[in-house]
């Protein structure tokens, strides 16, 4: 079934995002703070583009967004232009931000009392699962709205999963990326200690991914890690944001997060070395200039 939608926010993840939901059949309206990536966009998947996010919004079904943070998502939904200013009764909103369980509880609580649906749904499968179609979406908020969104979500996602009440989507983001992080400084740590003893660092990992070391950081990180490439992927200062939304919470309900912690020091300091843009991969030149100014 065709509907009329809107898409707010087109980076990295929102323009092919918006661009599989204009492929699926879908009417599409978007908007971009940079007008221009609007009317780029709607050259090359059809569509329109709108000056404002309530302008977006105004004749929308489907209301979708994936902006920068909760400032962000305040701005284009609860600003004097934002989206809910103009969105019909029963729409349905779909925030695929990573953003905090807070701003998912008020936006919700904001959507209710205007007779609309808000569902926080971030995703995982990074830059290239939003271009090939196959994210995973963690969603958050009531089954009606969520049924309702789940075959047009389903436009770009190879798995989209209800996991409870307003906020648990982000919630359950924050556990993908304490897990993320860790292991990626756990690869690092691997492959820095093979070159150090002399291995062929990319014939161990073709080893060890095949046994229970395997992860998808292993199998699409682990060669460009040894070849010290980083100018792609997830950035550094994303997943500093990240681990703040993660430890913000974690002080709140209480949780142990000591590696988290060190990790978020870690890329800290990555971004004091002028690497806020690197791959979070660049975990591994932190060990090997930690390393060479050992030796020194």
């Amino acid at each position: 079934m065709s509907h009329h939608v809107a898409f707010i926010g087109l980076g990295v993840m929102g323009y092919p995002m918006a661009g599989h939901l204009a492929g699926a059949g879908h009417s599409v309206t978007v908007y971009n703070r940079t007008a221009a990536k609007a009317e780029r966009w709607v050259d090359q998947y059809g569509g329109r583009s709108a000056a404002t996010p309530a302008l977006a919004a105004a004749d929308a079904e489907f209301v979708f967004a994936c902006v920068g943070n909760d400032a962000d998502l305040r701005a284009v939904t609860l600003g004097p232009e934002g989206a809910f200013q103009s969105m019909g009764p029963d729409t349905v909103f779909v925030d695929h931000t990573t953003a905090s369980a807070e701003v998912a509880r008020e936006l919700q609580a904001a959507a209710e009392g205007r007779g609309t649906h808000f569902l926080d749904a971030p995703v995982s499968g990074g830059q290239a699962g939003a271009e090939n179609g196959v994210l995973t979406v963690m969603v958050g908020g009531n089954e009606g709205p969520f049924e309702r969104a789940q075959p047009v979500i389903d436009a770009f996602a190879q798995r989209v999963q209800l996991m409870g009440p307003s906020g648990s989507g982000q919630l359950t983001k924050m556990v993908n990326q304490i897990c993320v992080a860790g292991v990626v400084q756990g690869l690092a740590e691997g492959l820095h200690f093979a070159k150090r003893a002399g291995l062929d660092a990319k014939a161990a990992m073709a080893v060890i991914s095949k046994g229970a070391a395997q992860s998808w950081q292993m199998e699409n990180r682990a060669d460009t890690m040894v070849d010290g490439v980083f100018d792609f992927g997830f950035a550094v200062d994303w997943m500093r944001k990240d681990l703040g939304i993660c430890l913000t919470e974690a002080r709140t309900n209480g949780a142990s997060l000591p590696i988290t912690a060190l990790l978020d020091q870690f890329y800290a300091d990555l971004q004091s070395r002028g690497a806020g843009r690197w791959d979070t991969s660049c975990l591994i030149a932190r060990l090997e200039q930690v390393a060479r100014v050992d030796e020194d």
